[in-house]
């Protein structure tokens, strides 16, 4: 990578931030699809697997790209949001895309950009946003690759989604439950309803077990769509998961076969669940439900999945571990994996929540686990209060302190957790906090232990 390569892409990137950002949502897919078409629809030049959901879409998505790659295809994946840098949203063969390439998407796709705003603006409408043209980008750029398959992860809900301009061989369905209810809805039925938006004519439907509202809307969407549809726990199932170092032994009952005890190196009971999904989504797609992926496929695919920011283990004596729980449901899943995959007594809980979200529901579920909260905020204009963190915290009879940001908070809990070998420490709330924790611990190197 050169320097000039680096600096036309954060170019790109610069000039993706002065449009609305991925929080100014309107259900208007039809503006991303004009893009498209004057470009010649570059995302119907590959086959795509369609996911979303509330929690476990990212990991999900990451799961199924890895089993894919391994069958000797080309792969991309789409994600969002980034922690760290950008160009891990667009992901060719495993590998962030290259900077040149992002950059020479960009100037592909500019002059169409350009026309498409003057259209919107003689309209009376808002310019391409943020989100709309970091799809249209990855699309061109996965076209340019080439990619066999892409796997594609909604931004928000799925309807009107940017991405649901692409039309998906598989729809995917991580578990859903209430988030967004802004713009997505108030009750999980509407939620699903919005979701249920990525499912094409004729494709597969895989879906993780789901509440009984939301399994009728996507059963009546697949039956609209003439989508064939499958829901963990009948079609395919977790059949059995138990500790293993650095993760866990999977067993999977698929929609072709059944996968016995293969090592996925992902902690938290939720992942094992995820892996299921993957599976039989990736069965879906090369197989047509109908055959098994090769042993050694699945060895590979599930043994070299990773999952940044989820559950991830950064720092050693004292142990860190990071996770982007950002909202209820999120933090039950973070809670049940510590005390299931990690043997302490005492956990000192790093918090910083934006604030469209549930900080009073994500601190319900930490209160149950935490010995100490240090409360911060995350380094974003949409932070909640570090002082309104720690009121919530208070208020259930936590133990808890309030820092000025990531950096005081981890020093402090990680100091904390040294003075016994029964404590440890978990970096939580938000995606935007756990970018920053990796960073942090890479250039601190949390791994060589703390320094009394």
């Amino acid at each position: 990578m050169s320097d000039r390569d680096r600096a036309r892409a954060d170019a790109v990137y610069g000039a993706l931030l002065q449009r609305q950002g991925e929080r100014w949502v309107q259900p208007r897919v039809e503006r991303t699809r004009r893009v498209l078409e004057l470009l010649d629809d570059p995302q119907k030049t590959y086959r795509v697997v369609h996911v979303t959901g509330t929690n476990g879409k990212t990991s999900t998505s990451r799961i199924i790209e890895s089993l894919v790659r391994a069958h000797g295809l080309r792969t991309g994946l789409f994600t969002s949001p980034h922690l760290e840098r950008f160009t891990e949203r667009i992901m060719v063969d495993g590998e962030p895309i290259d900077d040149a390439a992002v950059a020479d998407a960009w100037d592909e796709i500019a002059p169409f950009v350009e026309i498409v705003d003057a259209e919107l603006e003689a309209a009376g409408d808002a310019p391409l946003t943020f989100f709309e043209l970091l799809t249209v980008l990855a699309f061109v750029a996965f076209a340019d690759a080439p990619i066999d398959v892409l796997v594609l992860e909604v931004g928000m809900g799925g309807s009107w989604d940017s991405t649901n301009t692409a039309d998906g061989d598989v729809a995917v369905f991580a578990p859903i439950d209430v988030d967004h209810a802004d713009r997505l809805g108030g009750t999980i039925a509407e939620i699903a309803r919005v979701k249920s938006g990525i499912i094409k004519d004729g494709a597969a439907v895989v879906s993780a077990r789901q509440d009984a509202a939301a399994a009728a809307v996507l059963r009546e969407a697949a039956a609209a769509r003439s989508a064939t549809i499958q829901f963990e726990g009948d079609g395919f199932a977790l059949a059995e998961q138990r500790l293993a170092v650095g993760g866990q032994q999977i067993t999977v009952r698929g929609l072709a076969a059944t996968y016995e005890e293969e090592y996925l190196p992902l902690y938290g009971a939720h992942q094992g669940f995820n892996a299921a999904l993957a599976i039989a989504a990736v069965e879906s797609l090369v197989g047509g439900g109908t055959q098994a992926i090769a042993p050694d496929i699945v060895a590979e695919g599930l043994g070299r999945a990773t999952s940044p920011g989820r559950l991830q283990l950064v720092g050693a004596n004292p142990t860190v571990v990071v996770d982007a729980a950002h909202n209820p449901h999120g933090a039950r899943a973070l809670v049940a994996a510590l005390r299931d995959a990690f043997d302490f007594d005492e956990w000192g809980v790093v918090l910083g929540v934006l604030s469209d979200k549930d900080a009073a529901g994500i601190v319900d579920e930490i209160a149950t686990v935490s010995a100490h909260l240090f409360a911060t905020a995350p380094d974003s204009e949409r932070a909640a209060d570090a002082d309104a963190i720690a009121d919530l915290a208070e208020a259930r009879g936590l133990s808890v302190s309030v820092h000025r940001d990531l950096a005081e908070a981890a020093d402090a809990a990680r100091e904390w957790a040294s003075a016994s070998d029964r404590r440890a420490v978990v970096v939580a709330g938000s995606i935007v906090l756990a970018g920053e924790a990796l960073a942090l611990s890479a250039e601190e190197d949390w791994k060589s232990g703390w320094e009394r």
